[in-house]
């Protein structure tokens, strides 16, 4: 009797709170976009893992970041779950019956989708890239949430007939994001195999303002001589916050390997061969490191063991 009555008040509220619930996500969506269409990414993100997410190849499709995408998701599912409670009171009882038939067909369709895109991205995120982006997370829990309540908030008249449609919008959405974003990823791949730029000639990034300390040429010195490799971008604004840690003194030691085809002294059939995500990253010892590390993190993984009496914090703490 309770379950009834529990399952009785999920039926009456579920709209509502679906509505809600993608309310939320696309207000997230949407400052996530802003935040990567303005470039200011870093700015919001509370872990280097988070920049490794939104900096890596992963985060955009095309040239446009995913959170677009997310954003219309999300707007169309509180638009559809909210709309027969906004025009109930205009509609026929007939016209009113079929629009939340549909509806309900529509909102199990966007959130099988978005739940499998999200599944797919989180294991991106935590296989590939290795890091660690609480909205990105946030996101995949509203998204599940969402197909949870779609699923279970509804009295479904034929099962059979919900079951198919959610099978066929699964496989359909599985299809579709291997090929996008294999697609994505060989567009990326071909322009940064693009022929290197072998002269000096080339677009440079912001001056390097800070001055090495003795701990970062130290540092910088050593890294040099294991082989340590840094791959950076111009245009990437987490590449100029690792070099301004270092200082331009201990930058000069370094190896910069520039990966943008358009940047001075370009070697992207380097980064080409790195199989890079994303950048900046760090190749030490055989292995990949991505995002911004702090020289206190490089100087662990590297086995340096001089002094780190570094003069500048680690923004992302």
């Amino acid at each position: 009797m309770k379950r009834l009555y529990f399952l009785s008040g999920i039926y009456n509220w579920s709209r509502i709170i679906i509505g809600a619930i993608a309310a939320f996500g696309f207000v997230e969506t949407v400052f996530l976009t802003v935040a990567e269409l303005s470039g200011k990414s870093a700015e919001i993100c509370p872990t280097s893992g988070c920049e490794q997410v939104l900096e890596s190849s992963y985060a955009s499709i095309f040239g446009i970041p995913i959170s677009l995408f997310g954003s219309l998701a999300y707007g169309s599912v509180a638009a559809i779950a909210l709309a027969p409670l906004v025009l109930k009171s205009s509609l026929g009882k007939e016209a009113r019956s079929q629009l939340e038939e549909i509806s309900w067909y529509a909102l199990l369709a966007i959130a099988t989708a978005m739940a499998i895109t999200s599944a797919y991205l989180m294991g991106i995120m935590f296989l590939v890239i290795q890091g660690l982006c609480p909205y990105c997370i946030t996101s995949a829990l509203l998204s599940t949430t969402l197909f949870i309540l779609t699923v279970f908030g509804h009295r479904w008249k034929n099962m059979q007939r919900s079951l198919i449609t959610s099978l066929i919008v699964a496989l359909v959405t599985i299809s579709g994001v291997f090929w996008v974003y294999t697609t994505n990823n060989a567009q990326v791949a071909t322009t940064v195999n693009e022929p290197a730029i072998v002269e000096t000639a080339g677009e440079s990034g912001p001056e390097i303002t800070h001055t090495s300390g003795k701990s970062e040429i130290a540092l910088a010195n050593y890294l040099q001589k294991i082989g340590a490799k840094l791959y950076t971008s111009y245009t990437c604004p987490h590449c100029y916050e690792q070099k301004q840690l270092f200082g331009k003194e201990a930058l000069a030691a370094i190896e910069d390997i520039e990966c943008h085809p358009q940047g001075k002294n370009s070697q992207t059939e380097l980064c080409q061969q790195a199989n890079l995500p994303g950048v900046p990253a760090w190749e030490i010892n055989g292995k990949l490191y991505l995002g911004v590390q702090s020289l206190e993190k490089l100087a662990e993984i590297s086995g340096y063991t001089g002094s780190q009496d570094f003069k500048y914090p680690f923004p992302y703490r």
